[in-house]
């Protein structure tokens, strides 16, 4: 069974996003644990998580992804802004704990101007620091397209970061779809040689979530721009041998497209429609 769904609003409750869940057929979902430009969360309602629980378990929900916000930046020249990444993230994991055994994505920063290898260094160090033996949430580098000064545009940067971090059992990777065309690694004409390119920079085992997501740009742009399914650079079919990639139809895929809900409802049925069954 595909496992699909797509970025849903906390604000009114884990509850509240699986009831959406359900409505619109996805068995897994994204969301940002605060407001996505930074802030205080909402205090964890217990009640509502133990209710959110039992609607997944009935409903085969899994693999939650928690979003950090777009402010996090780990490598960001000011050591105020890197204190705000590291208490943050440390408090949405300790957060996660509350839904055992999900996950936990974050853009890895841009270095503004430091130099790819000192942003490596300070995200990993941050990693370091929050990183705990005993937590069960598994932290995401994502894939990103290589704008400006961000770090992770290449497998290698990633792969770096993850080499200077000491409880790598912690650590995977989220593949944009977006991003990673954006960033030059041609998804549309060449899957299976950048899948074997992951595979033997990073490792395919540390690949554990992928955004699905068309582009606004042309391939190897470097911008960040999504597209609804279909509507961008990539194309439905492009996005159809993704989702049935051998190496890849196991995973949970997130929808990141500019829609509402009932965008979504549209795109999900749609890659439901064009997956195949085993």
């Amino acid at each position: 069974m595909l496992k699909i769904g797509c970025h849903l609003s906390a604000s009114d409750g884990y509850l509240a996003m699986g009831k959406s869940a359900v409505s619109i057929d996805a068995n897994v979902f994204q969301f940002f644990t605060r407001n996505p430009r930074g802030g205080a969360a909402k205090a964890i309602d217990e009640k509502d998580i133990a209710a959110f629980l039992e609607l997944a378990g009935a409903n085969g929900i899994t693999d939650l992804l928690a979003h950090a916000p777009y402010t996090l930046n780990p490598c960001a020249a000011k050591e105020n802004l890197r204190t705000f990444a590291r208490e943050t993230m440390a408090d949405d994991i300790r957060r996660m704990e509350y839904l055992p055994g999900n996950m936990y994505n974050f853009h890895p920063g841009s270095h503004v101007g430091q130099g790819v290898e000192a942003g490596i260094d300070l995200i990993a160090a941050l990693l370091n620091d929050v990183l705990s033996p005993d937590q069960t949430t598994i932290v995401l580098l994502e894939t990103m397209s290589g704008k400006g000064s961000e770090v992770g545009g290449r497998f290698e940067e990633l792969r770096a970061i993850i080499d200077k971090v000491m409880l790598q059992e912690k650590l995977g990777v989220c593949l944009d779809t977006c991003h990673v065309y954006d960033a030059g690694y041609d998804i549309a004409g060449d899957l299976d040689g950048v899948l074997a390119e992951f595979d033997r920079v990073i490792g395919l085992e540390r690949l554990r979530a992928i955004h699905i997501n068309d582009s606004k740009n042309p391939f190897g742009s470097h911008k960040d721009r999504h597209e609804k399914i279909g509507d961008g650079s990539l194309g439905v079919e492009v996005l159809k041998t993704i989702i049935n990639h051998p190496r890849l139809r196991h995973l949970p895929f997130y929808l990141e497209t500019p829609n509402e809900l009932e965008g979504y409802a549209r795109e999900i049925r749609l890659l439901r429609s064009l997956y195949e069954e085993e």
